[in-house]
Formats: structure tokens, C-alpha cells, sequence
């Protein structure tokens, strides 16, 4: 869910005395949408502000975040601004999305300044501006000129105007009396909880839903509903609940959800902040990964689609080379035939030596050469063709077999289980030049990823690379001469290695690591497939070939399907 105005009130409260009189001792800016800052007071803590459009939170976070080896021009400057300053108070000016939060600093001459810091949570309009002491903006996460609002302009130098109020009126200076009133002149014909939306502002969906699920979806007992609600939000009487299915979180709010009962199962936290932090620990974890997968595959795929333009034009010219021969005949008749020629002629017809019944052949010339000149001009053309022939053929085959390495990353990249994975992956297109280096920036140091272990139900270990660079190092260098290597016959895949310590593993085995060969491989949705297996002395890695290429022999095939639940449970730990 969103995060609504009436959760933001709770999180400001529990701030509210930690952050008040505290020092921002650090400013960084780990991702596009997000600002950590680091405060010192009464105890250490780190808030993030986060301005992203389906994440737009604030909250003091125990999280962990990789920062980028050179800030971003937003950070640099709120570094300027901020570093040393105290937070002197915070704020949610009438009820919205959006937190105030005021700073005094101090400027290049030692003066004290006063700072506002406009923390505005609303979805896709999410933004972060510091506002200076003349009410004018310094800077904003987004700057935005003029959209749906025409007054309100977001950029340096302007003046700062709070977001433009809803024609709606507020629930919370509202009556009882009032919003019985306002519900009976709304659409009678809509569901509840749209009466609810349409009536008021600052109500979440989520809320509505609840307060309808609350009244028994009965517009009589509604107002009675709506204003118990409100008695205990005003009172503070807010409970983090996290709502989760099979582990996974699925909702969050500020109060226990009736309307999910028996369907998800609620959790309380003593905190919003701690609240917040479970809930989007996993989700951050796997966006990062989804976007960074989603931006290597866009590198991996520009790349190949190059290629294949290229192959195409290569095919192309290929085929106008199989016209060679052709010429070499012409130009040989026109050498035997010379003498009826003169200077001057456009064709020639002569008798075709070359086909049994000497059938008659005629041959276009060009008017301006001499018949010798003619006939030197066609072999010159032969074998400029040839040589482009053996040229392209070369060319053909060696983007080919690079068409089939990038399928193979875009395989990888897709399987990619962590952002380590995903940046060993980055590093072997780098290294191959498939994406070019930035001159001046630090490259982000990863955690070197190992081969994923599994144990077979014979208790032999199986090792499955992540990547092609990763699949060379564990057949070349890792395994034992005597293990067993795997890989899928005619699709990519991980190398999969069975260690044998001089053993014989038995069929079990064999087929549990076949099974684990296509569930780490394209084929992993396609039924039955066949992996062939041998020795790793019998697998070689050509000279010059690209990254998890080999060539092997005396291998067996073994057909089997790729097994999601076994490849868990194999796994280890």
C-alpha cells in the first residue's frame, strides 16, 4: 500500500522525540529515490526518506543500503546545506502526505540560517525540496515545472506553495453530524467504500475498504463507524500491523484489518519504523535486483540485436558473393573469344564450352574498356568476391557464436538470484567488452558469489555455476579431473559439477544433478530434456572462446526434467 497521511501522523509522533534537538552528522544518497540521514541525538539513528513512487516512506531504518561510489548532485548539495544542522522541529501540515521538517544550519559564513525540508509522500508526485529561509526553493529530488497545478512550479529560486489542497472536505474537521450529512447527498449507487473516497479527503483506499468492511458495507450504521475511527486516531491509539501470507508481506497499516481476517495473517510491531523495515526489507532487496536485472538484460539485448543487424547485412552480402563464379566463367569466355570483340561493343555472345551442348551465352560489356580490359575488370571482380567470401564466412560464423554467448547471459541475468550474481555478470560483459568501463568512476566492490552447493540424496556435493565466467572457473579450475561435468544438450545452461572424491556416484546422483542442469537452464519449463554428462577430463575449452564455451567427448545422455521442489531441498544452506 501506499503510505497515507493518518500513518504518517504515527511515524512523526515516534520520531517526533528522538529527531527534535539532534544533529545530521551525514547525507547520502544510496538510490535515485532515496536520502539517509544520519542524526545525532539522545542516540545514533539513521532516517530515510524515501520519495519513490510505490515506496514513499519516512522512518528511522535499521536497513542497510549500498551507496554509489560517487554521490549524485542532489546528495552533494543537501550535504552543503544540512551537514552540522539541527533538526528543530517536525511537522504534517493539515493532515496531508507530507512532512516538515525545519533545520537550523549554518551558511560558508558562520551564520545561522533556518531550512525546511518538505518531505511530500504522494505516490507518483513524491519529491524531496529544500526550502531556504526566504520561503524560496534551493533544490528538489524532482523538479517539476508546470503540470497539473500550474501555480505550483517546483524548481530553484521559486517560491515553495504546499501541495494544493482536495475539493473534498476533511474528515478530521468534520462532525459526526457533518459526515452523516455529506454520506447521505454521495452516490447511493456505489459501493461503500467509493461513497467513502468520493465524500472525503485524507482516507486512504485501504481505509475506506475498512471502514465499510467495519459498518457491515450498511450505509446506516456508517457514520457511527467512521466516527469511532476517528475518536481513536485523534487519540494516537495506532497499531503497526503487518499482514502477511506464507511469510511474504502483503499489507501494512496503522491499525488491525478486518477485512483481511482469515486471509492474511496480521503481525504487530512496537514501532512504524520497525514496522516499515520488515516490510520493505525483502520488497527493496528484490526491486534493486528486478531493476538492475531489467537494465543488464537492456544492455545484453541492444548488444545482440547489433549483432544480428549485422549477421543480416554479412548474410546478405554472402549471398551476392555466390555470383563469383559466374563472373570467372564469363570472364574466361570472354578471354577465349577476344578476337570477336571490338572496342566499343555492349554484348558478346559466344559458345559456352563449359555446359555439354555448348548452348550460347551472351555477355554484357562495358562499352569504354577494351575487350581485355572487359575480361581483366570480371576476374578483378571474381576474386575480390572470393576473398569477401572467405572474409565474411569468418565473420558470419564468429557473430554467431556471439549471438549464442549473449543468449546465454540473457539467460543468466534472467535466473540471477542476488545482486552479487547480477554484478559478476556485469563484470564478465566488461570484461569482453560488451559494456564499456566509465572512465573516472569507482567500480561498486561486490561479494564474490561462489558456485551454488547442493547435496545429493546420496550425500554427494553438486556445484552449479552462476555465470559463463563462473561455469569456467568451476570446470577448468575447481573440478577434479575424475568428476562428473553436466550440461544441457542443445539449450544454455549452468555447468554442473558432481565431486566424486575418486567415487562412482550412483544413478541417483547422476540424475538429481541432470535434474538440477535443467532447472538451471533455459529449458527449465520444458519438460523432458535431454543433459548429456561425462568425465571433466573429457571436457576442453577451445583456445579464444568466449566465457562457459567447451567442446567435450565420450559423454551419456540422460533425459530428465527440471524439479523446482528437489533443487530446494538438495540446496544447501
Amino acid at each position: 500500500m501506499a503510505l497515507d497521511a493518518i500513518l504518517l501522523s504515527g511515524i512523526i509522533a515516534e520520531l517526533r522525540p528522538k529527531i527534535i534537538g539532534a544533529r545530521i552528522d551525514k547525507v547520502q544518497q544510496p538510490e535515485r529515490d532515496k536520502i539517509v540521514l544520519s542524526v545525532r541525538g539522545d542516540e545514533n539513528m539513521r532516517l530515510l526518506i524515501d520519495a519513490g513512487a510505490g515506496s514513499g516512506r519516512l522512518q528511522q531504518t535499521k536497513m542497510s543500503f549500498e551507496n554509489p561510489a560517487e554521490p549524485p548532485m542532489f546528495c552533494m548539495l543537501l550535504r552543503k546545506y544540512l551537514t552540522g544542522g539541527r533538526i528543530e522541529a517536525i511537522e504534517q501540515p493539515n493532515w496531508e502526505r507530507l512532512a516538515m521538517v525545519n533545520i537550523t544550519s549554518r551558511n560558508e559564513l558562520g551564520d545561522n540560517v533556518d531550512l525546511r525540508l518538505a518531505v511530500e509522500l504522494m505516490g507518483r508526485s513524491s519529491n524531496l525540496v529544500l526550502i531556504g529561509s526566504d520561503g524560496r526553493i534551493i533544490d528538489c529530488l524532482r523538479r517539476m515545472d508546470y503540470g497539473g497545478d500550474a501555480e505550483r512550479r517546483l524548481l530553484p529560486g521559486m517560491i515553495y506553495r504546499l501541495p494544493p489542497k482536495q475539493r473534498k472536505p476533511l474528515i478530521f474537521d468534520l462532525s459526526q453530524e457533518e459526515i452523516a450529512q455529506t454520506l447521505a447527498q454521495s452516490d447511493a449507487g456505489k459501493s461503500t467504500d467509493k461513497r467513502i473516497m468520493d465524500s472525503f479527503s485524507g482516507l486512504s483506499p485501504l481505509v475506506c475498504r475498512e471502514l465499510a468492511c467495519r459498518s457491515g458495507d450498511n450505509a446506516a450504521f456508517l457514520p457511527e463507524a467512521i466516527g469511532a475511527f476517528l475518536e481513536s486516531v485523534r487519540a494516537g491509539e495506532l497499531t503497526p500491523t503487518l499482514l502477511t501470507e506464507e511469510g511474504k508481506p502483503k499489507e501494512y497499516s496503522f491499525m488491525q484489518l478486518k477485512q483481511y481476517a482469515g486471509v492474511y495473517d496480521a503481525r504487530e510491531f512496537e514501532s512504524f519504523s520497525e514496522l516499515l523495515d520488515a516490510y520493505y526489507s525483502k520488497r527493496d532487496i528484490m526491486e534493486r535486483r528486478r531493476r538492475r536485472s531489467k537494465e543488464l538484460s537492456h544492455h545484453v539485448k541492444t548488444a545482440r540485436d547489433r549483432i544480428a543487424r549485422k549477421l543480416a547485412v554479412q548474410k546478405t552480402e554472402l549471398q551476392k558473393c555466390s555470383e563469383r563464379d559466374e563472373i570467372r566463367r564469363n570472364a574466361e569466355l570472354l578471354t577465349a573469344n577476344l578476337y570477336r570483340v571490338k572496342k566499343g561493343d555492349s554484348s558478346v555472345t559466344v559458345e559456352d564450352y563449359y555446359e555439354p551442348d555448348c548452348p550460347q551465352r551472351t555477355i554484357k560489356l562495358d562499352v569504354l574498356k577494351t575487350p581485355q580490359s572487359n575480361a581483366a575488370a570480371m576476374f578483378k571482380e571474381y576474386n575480390k568476391l572470393k576473398t569477401a567470401q572467405t572474409h565474411l564466412t569468418a565473420l558470419i560464423a564468429d557473430g554467431e557464436k556471439q549471438l549464442e554467448y549473449l543468449n546465454s547471459v540473457l539467460d543468466e541475468t534472467e535466473r540471477a538470484e542476488t545482486e552479487d550474481d547480477l554484478a559478476e555478470i556485469k563484470a564478465e560483459l566488461v570484461g569482453t567488452g560488451y559494456i564499456k568501463k566509465q572512465r573516472g568512476t569507482k567500480e561498486r566492490k561486490h561479494k564474490k558469489q561462489g558456485p551454488m552447493r547442493f547435496a545429493s540424496s546420496d550425500g554427494f556435493e553438486i556445484l552449479v555455476g552462476r555465470s559463463n565466467a563462473q561455469n569456467d572457473e568451476l570446470t577448468t579450475k575447481t573440478a577434479r579431473r575424475t568428476d562428473i561435468w553436466l550440461h544441457t544438450k542443445t539449450v544454455h545452461g549452468s555447468h554442473v559439477i558432481i565431486s566424486c572424491d575418486g567415487l562412482t556416484p550412483p544413478e541417483k546422483t547422476i540424475e538429481e544433478a541432470a535434474s538440477l542442469a535443467v532447472f538451471y537452464s533455459q529449458a527449465r519449463e520444458g519438460g523432458k530434456t535431454q543433459v548429456d554428462y561425462t568425465m571433466v577430463r573429457n571436457v576442453r575449452k577451445p583456445s579464444g572462446s568466449l566465457p562457459g564455451k567447451v567442446i567435450y567427448t565420450d559423454y551419456s545422455t540422460v533425459s530428465v526434467s527440471a524439479d523446482e521442489a528437489l533443487a530446494e531441498n538438495l540446496r544447501v544452506k
